[in-house]
């Protein structure tokens, strides 16, 4: 597949979303870059705000099997991945796999679960595998998780892993839609579209799980030029000596900064990776890997602050 077909099926993607999504151009553009390239995303908004919707369409566009397993403090690991049951029968035990055993899933509210259960995703996320008493067995080719978290409520929620947070390629953040957006949802809502039921929106499919793994690998085939790729490790290098913050970016952010890069040039209709597309993805890639010191937080400084701090202080490649 050439890039210009890819470029083509990628706007197709989002224009359905559209459809269902309202005012969140960025974020759709986000969660799509994730899916093509082969990554993980973290939804981080308040209630109401279609984090679930949002998964649930791209399924749909994407032709792709979706599951939604509601995280819980009772949750156990076992609830995601599957068990091994004994067969009377035939005197065997028999694998009965989990909800991870999809293309596309949501894990809601991932950070009510303790540590432990979050931690049975760790495998499935980096390996596309999960080993159950001794035997591994292969996720679907096209495995991508969407995980969402409440930003505002602390109580029954615990902190998700380092080791879980690094595994997602992107965190995107998800605000309330502008007063001339949040009319235009009522609108469709009272011309009869139904959020629970996709078909109202009218959305059709428009790729399929072969070429989706086509997009995939264009994305990985495209070429970048050596400054920019020295541009990336210089941002990622500086996030570990920056004085705001107490742990910086892995060299895994580094690879997944530049895989973002090069899907959004692809979103894009380009061949090749600009600065830019380094830039604008660099807060979704690394917003989620940076420790700030505590005294910058009780400031009220955020990641993104540091971040764009930091993107002014590097030359930028011509």
């Amino acid at each position: 597949m050439d890039i210009k077909d890819a470029n083509s099926l990628s706007g197709r993607v989002v224009g359905e979303l559209s459809k269902v999504i309202v005012g969140q151009g960025e974020v759709l553009e986000q969660m799509v870059v994730a899916l093509l390239a082969g990554g993980h995303a973290l939804l981080e908004g308040v209630p109401g705000t279609a984090k679930t919707l949002m998964a649930r369409a791209l399924s749909e566009v994407t032709g792709a099997s979706f599951r939604r397993i509601q995280f819980t403090p009772d949750l156990m690991p076992s609830d995601i991945l599957g068990v091994n049951v004994y067969n009377t029968a035939t005197g065997e035990f028999v694998f009965r796999p989990g909800p991870v055993f999809a293309d596309i899933i949501l894990a809601d509210e991932i950070n009510r679960a303790p540590a432990k259960t979050q931690s049975a995703l760790l495998e499935a996320m980096q390996e596309k595998q999960v080993t159950m008493d001794g035997v591994s067995r292969p996720m679907s080719g096209v495995f991508t998780v969407f995980a969402t978290q409440n930003p505002v409520e602390f109580e029954g929620t615990y902190p998700l892993p380092e080791a879980q947070v690094d595994r997602f390629m992107l965190k995107v953040l998800i605000g309330y839609p502008a007063e001339g957006v949040e009319g235009e949802i009522l609108a469709r809502v009272d011309a009869g579209f139904d959020a629970t039921d996709l078909r109202t929106a009218k959305i059709e499919k428009v790729l399929d799980l072969p070429t989706l793994a086509e997009v995939r690998a264009t994305v990985r085939d495209m070429h970048v030029e050596e400054d920019v790729r020295k541009y990336v490790t210089q941002i990622v290098r500086a996030t570990r000596t920056m004085s705001q913050v107490s742990l910086g970016a892995s060299p895994r952010a580094a690879v997944m900064l530049m895989l973002a890069a090069k899907t959004h040039a692809l979103v894009a209709g380009r061949s090749f990776v600009t600065p830019d597309d380094v830039k604008d993805m660099a807060p979704a890639a690394l917003r989620h890997r940076l420790i700030l010191l505590p005294e910058i937080e009780v400031e009220g400084r955020t990641a993104d602050d540091c971040i764009r701090e930091l993107l002014l202080g590097i030359p930028v490649p011509r």
